[in-house]
């Protein structure tokens, strides 16, 4: 039996199989990019916000590059098999609707990669908060079909394993301050990873359980 370590050697010299969707939505298509991946390592507690501990511990291992691949897949699969009136439900008066939360997932995702981009090109500008609230209100969610958010969602997630596939290992390394706190490139993949997980365990277990049969 092979070892981890041999597989992902062959894997940084082979380059990385990572998918992007096709002109149409729904398509997905494999490329192989030809990078040298630096050893992967999950992130020290240091590394990131406290509260950003939540979505951390939920990604498992240390291969955040094929988790960030996997949960593309996952998310599109997950979201392809509802129909429009499933993508408008809530479980209550005060949450978001299913559509609601996938926007959200895209923009958050939006702007931890705008982060990482900026930590990573050693730019030392602080990067402001956001308000989630405000963003979901004014991103008329609720107006897209269901189809054209998971096909937006794919795209936000290639074009983020686009950007940490290019980074070399002092890149992953690099630090700058992110909404008040520190935080480091390679711990905003994790956060990135884990907080789509976090939503998407909302959506099976909160949301879809709990949609009336038609």
């Amino acid at each position: 039996m092979r070892r981890a370590d041999e597989e992902d050697h062959d894997r940084a010299k082979l380059g990385r199989r990572v998918f992007r969707p096709g002109e149409k939505s729904g398509v997905i298509m494999s490329i192989i990019m030809p990078v040298k991946l630096p050893a992967q390592v999950r992130p020290q507690p240091n590394e990131y916000a406290a509260y950003y501990e939540n979505y951390v511990s939920l990604v498992p291992g240390t291969d955040i590059l094929g988790v960030l691949e996997a949960q593309r897949m996952l998310m599109t699969q997950l979201l392809s098999a509802r129909s429009e009136r499933e993508g408008n439900f809530r479980y209550a008066a005060d949450k978001w609707t299913v559509k609601q939360v996938v926007g959200h997932i895209i923009d958050t995702e939006r702007i931890f990669a705008y982060r990482a981009l900026r930590i990573s090109r050693n730019d030392k500008t602080p990067c402001e908060g956001f308000e989630q609230d405000d963003y979901v209100k004014n991103g008329n969610f609720n107006e897209r079909t269901l189809v054209d958010l998971a096909g937006e969602f794919a795209q936000v997630r290639g074009a983020s394993l686009a950007l940490f596939l290019g980074l070399d290992a002092d890149a992953w390394q690099r630090r700058g301050i992110a909404n008040r706190y520190e935080v480091t490139v390679r711990a905003l993949a994790y956060i990135t990873a884990g907080h789509e997980l976090h939503h998407r365990r909302i959506l099976e277990e909160k949301y879809l359980p709990a949609i009336p049969r038609a």
